[in-house]
C-alpha cells in the first residue's frame, strides 16, 4: 500500500453542516476501494486566486489515507463524478516518520556536522542556591 495525500474543493453552494459531513463521503469512497483512512482536515471555507467552475470561494479539506495503487483508477473515476468536488489533488506520498527521520540525519549529520548531544544531568536546587550565594558573595 502506498501513501497518498488528497487536497479537493468542495462547492461554496452547500451549508456549512453539509461541507464538514461531505469527508465523510470521500472517506467511505475510499474505503470501498479498501483503503485505511489516516489524518483528516475539516474542510474550511476559502477565497479562491481566480474562479473554478464558477465558484470564487470554495471549502478546502486535506485527507491522508493508504491505498493499492491499482486501484487508485478507480477512485479518482469516483471522484470526478462527484459533483460538488470542484478540483483535487491526488499525491503520492512517504509515510511522515520517515521524512522526519532523514531531514533531522541531514542537517545535524552532513550539513551542520554536529552529532547528537549526550543530556546533561539536572543541577539540584540546593547546588544553585550556593552557587548564586558565592557569585553575590553572600557567604
Amino acid at each position: 500500500m502506498k501513501h497518498y495525500e488528497l487536497t479537493y474543493l468542495i462547492s461554496s453552494e452547500m451549508s456549512e453542516e453539509e461541507a464538514k459531513s461531505f469527508p465523510e463521503k470521500v472517506i467511505v469512497l475510499i474505503q470501498e476501494a479498501e483503503g485505511i483512512i489516516g489524518n483528516k482536515g475539516f474542510p474550511f471555507k476559502k477565497r479562491l486566486a481566480y474562479p473554478v467552475k464558477g465558484q470564487e470561494d470554495a471549502y478546502l479539506a486535506v485527507l491522508y489515507f493508504q491505498l493499492n495503487p491499482e486501484k487508485l483508477a478507480g477512485l479518482e473515476k469516483k471522484l470526478k463524478a462527484e459533483g460538488q468536488i470542484l478540483r483535487y489533488l491526488l499525491l503520492a506520498k512517504r509515510p511522515i516518520k520517515e521524512v522526519k527521520r532523514t531531514v533531522r540525519r541531514l542537517i545535524s549529520e552532513r550539513i551542520i556536522g554536529i552529532q547528537p548531544q549526550e543530556k546533561k544531568e539536572k543541577a539540584e536546587l540546593k547546588e544553585i542556591e550556593k552557587k548564586l550565594e558565592e557569585i553575590l558573595g553572600k557567604s
